[in-house]
């Protein structure tokens, strides 16, 4: 008789350990935000956190960029959209290529890539109330965009790419470093 019920409570946990990896792995998804710079510098369209590549063709081989918002298209594009529940987890995960933004290091002049997500350092970042998307591990970090842009591959009027970077949070870069999210509806 012990041993029956030795063996259900073991069959609950290890069923109950499954659904928590579950989980971990493919969260419920919320409805897509884009990130984008509050500061439209010079494109009206603004500048959204955005997959080098073109919206399914994107590649998430080749990293994260700023580039010009496509909601004005008329939705939050999927090489543009982040889940809005896991931003306030520190997690910035992008549902439909399954990545999450990765600092390549948590150190100024840091590029930001897309990676499997696994929680690790390098993925934690933290969306502050003031705009500011800092790494969790060094909050003196902001992301940033670069100060020069260059035309991307289409769009009327064509669209604008920045290139993305951690770099020292200063009141001075306001401008290259202030983020908000936003759905389209």
């Amino acid at each position: 008789m012990s041993f029956v019920l030795l063996f259900s409570l073991f069959i609950v946990y290890c069923s109950n350990s499954n659904e928590t990896v579950q989980n971990i792995n493919t969260p419920n998804v919320s409805s897509p935000v884009e990130i984008y710079l509050i500061d439209s510098l010079d494109d009206s369209r603004k500048y959204c956190l955005d997959i080098l590549g073109y919206k399914d063709n994107a590649d998430v081989n080749k990293g994260l960029q700023s580039h010009s918002c496509y909601s004005y298209q008329g939705a939050v594009s999927i090489d543009q959209g982040f889940d809005k529940e896991l931003i306030s987890q520190k997690e910035f995960y992008i549902p439909h290529f399954k990545v999450c933004m990765e600092a390549e290091n948590i150190e100024e002049s840091s590029g930001l890539a897309l990676k499997t997500c696994d929680k690790n350092e390098k993925q934690k970042f933290i969306l502050q109330s003031s705009g500011k998307i800092n790494p969790e591990s060094n909050l003196n970090l902001c992301l940033t965009v670069s100060s020069s842009s260059r035309e991307g591959g289409g769009g009327n009027p064509v669209h604008l790419i920045r290139d993305l970077s951690l770099q020292t949070c200063d009141e001075s870069l306001s401008s290259f470093q202030n983020w908000g999210t936003r759905t389209i509806n």
